[in-house]
């Protein structure tokens, strides 16, 4: 036997879960009743409200990511292509405001329009070459600060700009390719010069030593000490039991063998 369900039962159970709605963690709700918004943001639960009259609209809290792909004016003129990511979050007590002011597409009403215009602006102060190098951080902190100066008043929190998949103009890229040889080769020559003025260094110390110590030797043989070290010569000569002939006028002794006298 068939039951039969009471269409009275059945539209109250229906009313029943088309008033009710869960808030999620990383959500806030926002309530609007009769077009007109409540000033308190509803938080995580469950909540019930009257379909014929009030919505719930729910906002995401958690850091949300908006990845663009645009061309960079430089300093230069020129223009680099980049991927850039957004991450940003709605902040939840604002959330009522955000829906009033901006509706639920404010990444494409605020983010986004706020973004071009400061990394354009941002971009136009450096050169290209400095996007694909260590000034990348400081581009991206100066994109964030000035989105944050124009944004944190309409209840968003800009965390991060990131830069992505920089791509250079091609003479550009050739020309920093080449730079950074260069600048290795100079880098090479500039320590085989530093390392030949330290041998040069090192062998100015080593002959100054030399210099110094047959000034020292020279000024010590006077014509008394040459005289005695000849006569302590002459008398080791005379001890020698070896035959041998020695010339001497008085000054040093002058030694030659016996085979080479004729």
């Amino acid at each position: 036997m068939k039951r039969i369900i009471n269409p009275l039962a059945l539209f109250v159970i229906i009313l029943f879960f088309s008033s009710c709605t869960v808030v999620r963690q990383g959500e806030v709700g926002v309530k609007r009743t009769l077009g007109k918004i409540r000033p308190e943001p509803l938080k995580e639960g469950i909540k019930a409200f009257n379909p014929f009259v009030t919505r719930i609209i729910k906002l995401p809290t958690r850091t949300m990511n908006i990845e663009v792909r645009l061309p960079l004016p430089s300093k230069e003129g020129l223009t680099v292509q980049s991927d850039v990511s957004i991450l940003y979050r709605v902040v939840g007590s604002q959330a009522p405001q955000i829906v009033e002011n901006l509706g639920k597409n404010y990444d494409q009403v605020v983010i986004l329009p706020v973004f071009r215009s400061a990394v354009a602006d941002v971009s136009a102060r450096y050169f290209a070459k400095d996007m694909h190098t260590g000034q990348r951080t400081a581009i991206e902190n100066s994109i964030r600060e000035q989105m944050m100066t124009q944004l944190k008043d309409r209840g968003f929190i800009v965390e991060s700009v990131l830069l992505k998949s920089i791509v250079l103009p091609s003479g550009l890229t050739k020309a920093i390719e080449e730079k950074l040889e260069a600048e290795q080769d100079s880098q090479r020559m500039q320590f085989v010069l530093d390392k030949e003025r330290q041998e040069a260094q090192r062998r100015i110390i080593e002959a100054t030593g030399v210099r110094d110590a047959q000034k020292i030797i020279n000024e010590g043989l006077t014509p008394m000490l040459i005289q005695f070290k000849s006569i302590e010569a002459f008398n080791k000569l005379a001890a020698s039991p070896n035959s041998k002939v020695i010339i001497t006028g008085g000054g040093a002794p002058l030694l030659i063998s016996p085979d080479k006298v004729e």
